[in-house]
């Protein structure tokens, strides 16, 4: 946890781990997805993967680095749309 106290704390900081964390998660829920037949329409799996950065942002929140949060917060709005892309097109 040392580690996050000496993060930088900006946005684009926020930004990238925010968009690594979820990708990460979506990429273990494609692979469950394609693997177990009887989850093969279990698109919200990829929710998981997004809510993931709630967690996340709360966690540097309390390490007093609100633009990291926000960052994140940015991330998750941008990875929400996309999976609203995804589902209506």
């Amino acid at each position: 946890m040392e580690r996050l106290r000496k993060l930088n704390n900006s946005v684009w900081i926020g930004l990238g781990i925010g968009l690594l964390v979820p990708a990460m998660c979506c990429a273990m829920a494609w692979y469950v997805i394609h693997q177990v037949a009887s989850l093969a329409k279990a698109d919200l799996l990829y929710i998981g993967g997004i809510a993931v950065n709630a967690y996340t942002m709360q966690t540097f929140f309390k390490y007093n680095k609100e633009n990291i949060g926000r960052g994140i917060l940015a991330a998750t709005f941008l990875c929400a749309f996309v999976f609203f892309a995804y589902k209506v097109f």
